[in-house]
């Protein structure tokens, strides 16, 4: 009786907090369907009528779909491109030994420590010099560097968990390293690549600062400065505004719904032997 009673508790805790955190989203979702004056009068009230006039405001008045294909590109290239740097340099640093093994896995660690917004002045200046201002390279090759070193430090920590007698065995079957990486090791680390994919998507589809400063033209605008234009100087339009967060956030709800399983699998890959 008492486990049962101790069971139900953990339940109910459990689903407090699920509807703490899910309740916002809700909230988000329904506000999105309702005018501006009802979320002014009512703005924890369901909307009286469900319409779908906000979304299509939303979509002509400040280009979403173009804003929507800016973000999908800058994102999937910058996390592809982190997926790629990071995994050889991890599996390099985790299978082979040289002189300056500790001193280059420090330096990738140095990014976890220092935060580049510091060093914004500088970057605006190189790529004012580069001629990369107002174009997409510069909010990747920001996001590269700057996002690097945490997925480093994941891939390195999961590397180390795999035996080397797997890149002995291939290498007797005939594999250089390249494919040791790409052929044996690579498919293996899906649940490490699952975690660094979906928490560097997440910071670089959010991101509003790096485009507020690099970018210039409305034509490159990603959504989060697509969603600046609803903010008036002395009034906001919420429902739109709320629309369009509702429009932004449902790829990343999808992305993380579909690579749940791998996330929670490579958070916890260590923790158990």
């Amino acid at each position: 009786m008492a486990l049962r009673l101790q069971q139900s508790l953990k339940y109910i805790i459990l689903s407090f907090f699920a509807l703490v955190s899910i309740y916002p989203i809700f909230l988000m979702i329904a506000s999105s369907f309702k005018s501006k004056q009802e979320i002014t009068t009512k703005p924890l009230a369901l909307p009286t009528r469900f319409s779908l006039e906000n979304y299509v405001t939303v979509w002509k008045e400040i280009h979403f779909a173009d804003n929507f294909m800016n973000s999908v590109f800058v994102s999937v290239v910058s996390v592809l491109l982190i997926l790629l740097v990071s995994s050889m340099a991890a599996f390099y640093l985790s299978r082979y030994s040289f002189r300056w093994n500790g001193a280059l896995l420090f330096f990738f660690m140095l990014g976890l420590m220092l935060p580049m917004k510091l060093a914004i002045s500088p970057l605006y200046m190189m790529m004012l010099k580069l001629h990369l201002l107002d174009t997409y390279a510069s909010l990747i090759i920001v996001y590269v560097a700057g996002h690097i070193s945490f997925a480093v430090f994941v891939f390195y920590g999961f590397f180390s968990t795999l035996p080397k007698d797997l890149d002995q065995s291939a290498r007797i079957d005939g594999c250089n390293d390249f494919q040791v990486y790409y052929k044996i090791v690579l498919p293996l680390m899906r649940p490490a690549l699952a975690t660094v994919s979906i928490v560097d998507l997440i910071g670089i589809w959010n991101d509003f600062f790096y485009p507020l400063i690099f970018i210039k033209s409305a034509e490159l605008n990603t959504i989060p400065l697509g969603m600046l234009t609803l903010f008036g100087e002395h009034d906001t339009d919420w429902n739109l505004l709320f629309c369009g967060l509702t429009l932004s956030s449902l790829p990343m709800i999808i992305a993380f719904l579909l690579a749940s399983k791998q996330l929670i699998e490579g958070m916890t890959s260590g923790a158990v032997k």
